[in-house]
């Protein structure tokens, strides 16, 4: 008997590790950039973002989560509602390739087992890397490019709610901010230490950006197996 319920334990927490819940879909939205160019609206998407995602989920409350997407920043002074930016008159768009990291949480739970239509906001976070070209403004205001690229981290903060519209499908809106540790994206401080006169706005304050859309999943995998003795 002792023999039987240690093989029974085994094949379970061996379906348990290997059984789990997957989803793999699409991103589709804006962008928009809050930083020393442009406006400085919070959700004001303006240039197109998409992307790829993928979930193991874990539990029905919690999911790890990995993305990448691509889209354009773009910042114009003569949009803001600050009147020295339009006086000033700058202007920048960049290309950016986001790969992100991390966690999601539900505020209730969400068991993709069950049969039925379920929703439930939830929050994501974790960690950011954004690649872009760095560029600078010149004295006399063009945007000059320094054929140089970085990398940025970030920590994204992310709000959604999401439902299944089908057995296998799972629709999603969100917005998410992400707050870099980078100060270059708008040109408003160069990479290049030669150029650091060059730099303006406030030098304190790093550069965000946020992404606006939805997701589209596909679920797949077998139902966990619990046991309990």
């Amino acid at each position: 008997m002792r023999y039987l319920i240690l093989i029974l334990i085994s094949i379970c927490f061996t379906q348990n590790t290997s059984a789990q819940i997957y989803e793999v879909g699409i991103f589709a939205g804006g962008s928009n950039f809050i930083g020393d160019v442009g406006a400085t609206d919070y959700i004001s998407p303006n240039q197109a973002a998409f992307g790829a995602i993928v979930k193991w989920n874990r539990s029905p409350r919690h999911s790890f989560r990995a993305s990448v997407i691509f889209s354009d920043l773009e910042g114009i002074d003569g949009k803001s509602d600050d009147p020295r930016r339009k006086q000033r008159g700058y202007s920048f768009n960049t290309s950016i390739l986001e790969i992100s990291a991390g966690m999601e949480f539900t505020f209730w739970d969400f068991d993709l087992h069950t049969s039925g239509i379920k929703g439930t906001p939830y929050l994501y976070s974790g960690i950011t890397l954004t690649n872009h070209d760095n560029y600078f403004f010149t004295t006399t205001g063009q945007y000059t490019s320094e054929n140089t690229s970085s990398w940025a981290y970030g920590i994204p903060m992310v709000l959604g709610y999401k439902s299944n519209i089908s057995n296998h499908l799972v629709l999603a809106a969100e917005i998410g901010a992400r707050y870099t540790f980078s100060d270059e994206l708008d040109g408003s401080v160069p990479d290049a230490e030669s150029r650091e006169n060059l730099s303006f706005g406030n030098t304190n304050s790093n550069d965000w950006y946020v992404f606006s859309g939805i997701t589209l999943t596909y679920t797949f995998g077998r139902r966990p197996c619990y046991c309990n003795f």
